[in-house]
């Protein structure tokens, strides 16, 4: 198995680079098996979940990585876990939001995409 917080970092820095500067373009990361639970609404298909991530009320956001952590999630595939936790910066606010994201992926060729995806933000 390739080390994994190097897979877990390189995917994390795409992902959020990739939404912070076009969403849409994250459905190569999905696959229509694919899972997302956003703020308690469960959505499924790579269409409909970037639909939802397009749709976002904001015009601008940029994620700032607090925490990431990694683990393999199979002993027989070279699946991971990887938990993210940090802030957002909306529409340049000066209160960024607080936010947690859990991402399952599967291996693919020589890359991943992601299973089933978790997002909330986390009030204090």
């Amino acid at each position: 198995m390739a080390d994994i917080d190097a897979v877990a970092g390189q995917f994390i820095d795409f992902y959020y680079q990739t939404f912070d500067t076009n969403r849409a373009s994250l459905s190569a990361l999905y696959r229509d098996n694919s899972m997302l639970s956003f703020e308690g609404s469960q959505i499924a298909g790579t269409s409909a979940i970037v639909e939802k991530l397009v749709s976002l009320p904001f015009q601008t956001v940029q994620h700032k990585v607090t925490t990431k952590d990694a683990q393999p999630s199979s002993s027989t595939v070279a699946s991971l876990l990887v938990s993210v936790t940090g802030m957002l910066v909306v529409d340049d606010s000066p209160n960024p939001l607080q936010f947690s994201q859990v991402f399952h992926l599967i291996p693919e060729g020589n890359s991943y995409y992601v299973f089933n995806d978790i997002f909330r933000l986390n009030y204090a």
